[in-house]
């Protein structure tokens, strides 16, 4: 059993990136992007993030931010298709607090979405959650 709780409502990738989808006010679809609470007890002690800008244009699987630990700078991966609509850029100065609420304050970049059918490559919060015991083995 995992001591992790992983929301129903967000999508995850392997490499440890959670996903909320959200409507914008364009009727467009915006992916919120995190890494997940494993991801954030595997890294330890984080120092530094380094955030995409806005307006970059990313590939589902490409590198879009880094996330630096006492022991490894960890690559983020942009889990869908689209453009850097926003940064979370608070994060920088309260990496310490990145632990307590991963899933709602501690979002890294929003996407707009170009492909909408790259999200159907996303786990389900009980894919993940088997993936990542999996990992722990």
């Amino acid at each position: 059993m995992s001591a992790f709780q992983y929301p129903d409502n967000l999508r995850y990738t392997k490499t440890h990136e959670w996903v909320r989808v959200e409507k914008d006010a364009a009727g467009g679809t915006t992916a919120v992007v995190g890494i997940t609470a494993f991801a954030i007890d595997a890294l330890k002690d984080l120092v530094h993030v380094e955030l995409p800008p806005v307006g970059r244009k990313l590939q589902a699987g490409q590198e879009a931010a880094e996330i630096e630990s006492v022991k490894a700078v960890s690559p983020i991966y942009c889990p869908v298709e689209g453009e850097v609509a926003a940064v979370n850029s608070e994060l920088e100065n309260q990496l310490e607090h990145l632990a307590d609420d991963p899933y709602q304050k501690g979002w890294f970049f929003k996407v707009r979405i170009t492909d909408p059918a790259g999200l159907n490559n996303l786990l389900d919060a009980a894919a993940y959650q088997k993936h990542c015991e999996s990992e722990s083995h």
